[in-house]
């Protein structure tokens, strides 16, 4: 590499987010402060119950399934808190809307920031981003707060789909911005969470009326640039929707946007929202969730629905690269929910229905193939050298990463998760329906 291609690429590194080199009490957005599932935690627990290795459980108000925010003392969430309709009221409502069967609705709802002490677990601030009257019915396995926030600065970045983005001010809970001029219809309810690069919000808005993705100035909340996919798509709406999170990648050759969608995974530079790639997942793909993971000059995409299919697409290309980047995919046990984790050359993956792989992530090849029991939303986390897969029951499985599948322990709360485990220190947080939990290996007597 030239000295001029070092030196631009340092400056890309410098102005976008930061995100390689944090402090070790951060845990800033979805995924990690590199947004690929890893933490740099040590010392933690590898088993653990409602009475075993657990530093304090926190009552969570409301319903959400964001992940854990962590900087330094503060640990925030968003959560709804809701007012039920009678039963009678939301059957009348449901009946009007075709195909609700798997639908929820509520009679109105108050979308909130929360703020728990990461040392105590006590609830010390509330902040009531926005209130919403009469809210649209989501997915019965979705929630009003499902987007995790992003923490920078003293800055709480969140975003509730339909019902706008807002930065709130972490000391004093005051809204600094509210923007709610970007709309679509997600049908099921937002997934998307925002993520920060440089002075940018981005945020994917994949509904089945509009596909784009936008990016907000952070300090006042005013759009910078919005970007249509570009890509033909099934002719059906409800095809075209899609709900998963971005991922900034930056090498030598520059920086880019890695962005999943509705049957196309694209690439854009952050800075302008100008499309750099794209790639076509060669069958149906929509509803798209997991997250992608990078590594080898490759980006890993899962398809979702209605087959996932797991895709490896090396991201150095320029315009339609379908048929000179995809090295490999896979069909068998693909997640449509929970992202992917990559350790050196092995890419670890869990389907909804519970059945984990282990992929040469070069070759897609499977070293192997387990099953863990349980319903998988929740994405990975990597700790400690160690892998924990959280189920929606209130399972936890942990494993060693390997070529052979070797199984520590299996641990179980009182309630389940949807958001993604969190660490950070010498602690694991995990969310569940419920409540906040700060698991910790108990002092010795």
């Amino acid at each position: 590499m030239s000295f001029t291609k070092q030196l631009c690429f340092m400056l890309i590194v410098l102005c976008g987010f930061n995100s390689i080199t944090l402090g070790a009490e951060e845990f800033p957005q979805f995924r990690g402060p590199q947004g690929q599932g890893h933490a740099e935690a040590s010392n933690l627990p590898t088993t653990w119950s409602e009475t075993e290795n657990i530093a304090w459980k926190a009552a969570v108000p409301g319903k959400g399934h964001s992940s854990p925010v962590i900087s330094g003392s503060q640990i925030w969430l968003t959560t709804a808190v809701v007012q039920e309709l009678t039963e009678a009221e939301k059957k009348a409502k449901l009946a009007q809307i075709p195909n609700s069967n798997s639908l929820e609705l509520v009679g109105q709802v108050s979308l909130q920031a929360v703020c728990f002490d990461r040392n105590s677990g006590q609830l010390v601030r509330t902040v009531n981003v926005f209130q919403v009257d009469s809210p649209e019915p989501i997915h019965s396995l979705n929630s009003y707060a499902s987007p995790t926030p992003v923490l920078e600065g003293g800055r709480l970045y969140c975003h509730f789909g339909l019902y706008g983005t807002a930065c709130v001010d972490t000391a004093t809970g005051t809204t600094v911005w509210k923007n709610q001029t970007l709309q679509v219809n997600y049908q099921n309810g937002a997934g998307s969470s925002p993520i920060l690069w440089g002075n940018l919000l981005i945020i994917h808005f994949d509904g089945i009326d509009h596909q784009y993705l936008a990016a907000f100035d952070k300090s006042s909340g005013e759009v910078k640039w919005k970007t249509k996919r570009t890509g033909e798509m099934n002719p059906k709406p409800e095809m075209q929707k899609a709900y998963c999170t971005p991922l900034v990648v930056a090498d030598e050759n520059g920086v880019q946007l890695i962005s999943p969608a509705a049957d196309w995974v694209y690439s854009y530079n952050p800075a302008t929202g100008d499309e750099l790639w794209k790639a076509k997942y060669g069958k149906l793909g929509f509803s798209t969730v997991p997250r992608p993971v990078v590594g080898h000059g490759m980006a890993f995409i899962c398809t979702s629905y209605m087959q996932s299919v797991l895709l490896a697409v090396k991201y150095d290309g320029r315009g339609d690269v379908t048929n000179s980047h995809i090295v490999w995919k896979s069909d068998k046990q693909i997640p449509k929910k929970p992202s992917l984790m990559l350790v050196g050359d092995e890419l670890y993956v869990v389907s909804d229905a519970g059945i984990a792989s282990c992929l040469d992530a070069k070759t897609g090849q499977e070293h192997w193939r387990e099953r863990l029991t349980g319903n998988y939303s929740a994405s990975p986390l990597m700790a400690d050298g160690k892998i924990y897969f959280c189920d929606q029951e209130g399972k936890t499985v942990v494993i060693a990463p390997g070529k052979t599948y070797q199984k520590l322990s299996e641990n179980t709360l009182s309630s389940g998760c949807m958001a993604s485990p969190v660490a950070v220190d010498q602690a694991l947080y995990l969310r569940t329906d419920t409540h906040l939990y700060r698991i910790q290996q108990a002092a010795q007597k």
